[in-house]
Formats: structure tokens, sequence, C-alpha cells
């Protein structure tokens, strides 16, 4: 089943499509904006109807993680390949 990663913006919710190979997780990670609390849902619970989409809503409370944003994120990894190898 397809996956979305959705956060908080402003009054409503963004949805993030992943594509490629990185692990969702890491896509939620590396492309929502840091710390703003992220979900993984079923795409099937994102409403097809997109017209109202400004008023979608979505429960924070318990998140799936935290963004930490793209410039932090890529730094991460080049941090990780300069590490001697154990």
């Amino acid at each position: 089943m397809a996956q979305r990663i959705i956060y908080p913006i402003g009054d409503g919710v963004a949805v993030l499509i992943p594509t490629g190979t990185l692990p969702l997780a890491e896509v939620a990670r590396k492309d929502v904006p840091a710390g703003v609390p992220y979900l993984i849902v079923d795409a099937a619970d994102i409403p097809a109807d997109r017209s109202q989409r400004d008023l979608w809503t979505a429960d924070f409370t318990a998140p799936d993680g935290y963004g930490i944003g793209a410039e932090a994120w890529f730094a991460e990894q080049a941090a990780k390949q300069q590490e001697p190898a154990a």
C-alpha cells in the first residue's frame, strides 16, 4: 500500500509523495522542515478532493518523528561518509 508523509503547515496539512529509493522515514526527516512533526499515513487516508485542502486537519500529538530539514540532512549524510570505517 502506498504511503504519504503529512505535516502541519500554517492552518492546514502538507502532503509529501515520496519517490526514489530512500526509506520513508529518511524522506520525512529530510523534506519536512526542521522541528516540525510528521506522520506517515496510507495514501487512502488522504482526501481525494483537494479543493478544500487548506481545511484538512490531522492530530500531530504523537508524531512518527520530526523533520530536520534538507540542509541538516545533507550535512549529516556528508559527515557519515567522512567517518572512518570500523
